[in-house]
């Protein structure tokens, strides 16, 4: 196994990992995910069918909001702080956490079976059951995704990677159909997926709704810490 490596950019701040950290949608969009990306200037989105996140290189800078605008009227963003210029209102916003694994170590899990993309209709039904945040047709070419089926051959649990950026790659749509929940299996294969990354050389991150206090525990026993509050803003552009 190949040792995690924390990128240069990456500042500890009171206990904090920050850098691409900060801004962990550009930080994927301007570098390794930069071919699953539509850009303008200082502003990124991904390709739609791919996944809804948009991102400015610096969401203080009104230059990089307009650029923004030559793109999409409609921008869902992820940050610490999300404050947009003038021409741009606001229309749903919801807290989070960011979690980081840098001192933990994870294991494959035999039953995890690679998904792909003749997998992804039973991907959709199982997202629409379970709920777990955005997925989308090809939301499964950011990563490697694994499953649990049932004895019946249903998918019944699974978990992959979307955000990716210079010595981090975020763990993601970790869900479980709620017939199956309380057996572990999301545990499971959040572990599996983290000793992915972290076999390349890489570590995980993870970002959980703040009130989801059970997620947060798991994700603690897991090996994952806290490092930072951060929002989930969705905004609409009406004009300069």
């Amino acid at each position: 196994m190949g040792s995690p490596v924390i990128d240069w950019r990456d500042r500890p701040v009171e206990g904090r990992v920050t850098g691409v950290l900060n801004n962990p949608v550009w930080a994927a969009l301007s570098g390794p995910q930069a071919g699953y990306a539509e850009a303008a200037g200082d502003a990124a989105r991904y390709l739609p069918e791919i996944a809804p996140f948009c991102a400015v290189s610096d969401p203080s800078d009104p230059a990089a909001w307009r650029d923004l605008a030559t793109l999409t009227d409609h921008a869902l963003l992820t940050g610490p702080a999300l404050s947009p210029p003038a021409g741009w209102v606001e229309e749903s916003r919801m807290k989070g956490v960011q979690m980081v694994g840098t001192a933990m170590s994870a294991v494959d899990d035999p039953e995890a079976v690679p998904l792909t993309e003749h997998d992804v209709p039973e991907m959709l039904e199982l997202v629409a059951r379970a709920q777990p945040g955005p997925f989308r047709k090809r939301t499964l070419d950011l990563g490697r995704y694994l499953g649990i089926r049932a004895e019946d051959g249903r998918l019944i649990s699974m978990a992959g990677e979307r955000f990716r950026m210079p010595g981090w790659t975020e763990v993601s749509a970790v869900c479980t159909d709620p017939e199956f929940r309380g057996q572990g299996l999301g545990a499971r294969l959040t572990l599996a997926v983290a000793s992915g990354i972290l076999a390349r050389g890489e570590l995980p991150f993870l970002h959980a709704v703040h009130d989801n206090e059970d997620a947060i525990r798991l994700y603690g026993r897991l090996g994952f810490s806290h490092n930072a509050d951060v929002w989930f803003a969705s905004f609409r552009h009406v004009g300069s």
